[in-house]
């Protein structure tokens, strides 16, 4: 069974050659890949400040969209939700400081 995240990729990866008219995601890829990472980037900052403000409500619906944009800003350059999931597969079981060290 797909997880919700997985089923969000789907449908972001179906949105990328849709009417940009009909579809905020499409609209996104037909602005290109800096426009993705940029709205991405913005959403990042939404949700470290709703942190910093201790705002758990609203961290939870920035870290959604976060969630959502990162997967936008993947797919516009071709990298899939599959992609990241097998580089966290093969780093599991690994220190982050060694994992850091060997980059």
């Amino acid at each position: 069974m797909k997880t919700q995240l997985q089923k969000l990729a789907a449908t972001v990866a179906s949105r990328k050659g849709a009417d940009p008219s009909t579809s905020w995601t499409a609209k996104l890829f037909s602005k290109g890949p800096e426009k993705c990472a940029e709205k991405f980037g913005e959403e990042a900052v939404e949700a470290i400040i709703a942190s910093v403000k201790n705002d758990r409500e609203e961290l939870t619906k920035e870290a959604a969209d976060v969630l959502f944009h990162l997967l936008v800003m993947l797919e516009s350059r071709d990298v899939s939700l599959a992609d990241v999931e097998a580089e966290l597969a093969r780093r599991e079981g690994t220190s982050g400081i060694e994992e850091k060290a060997s980059r």
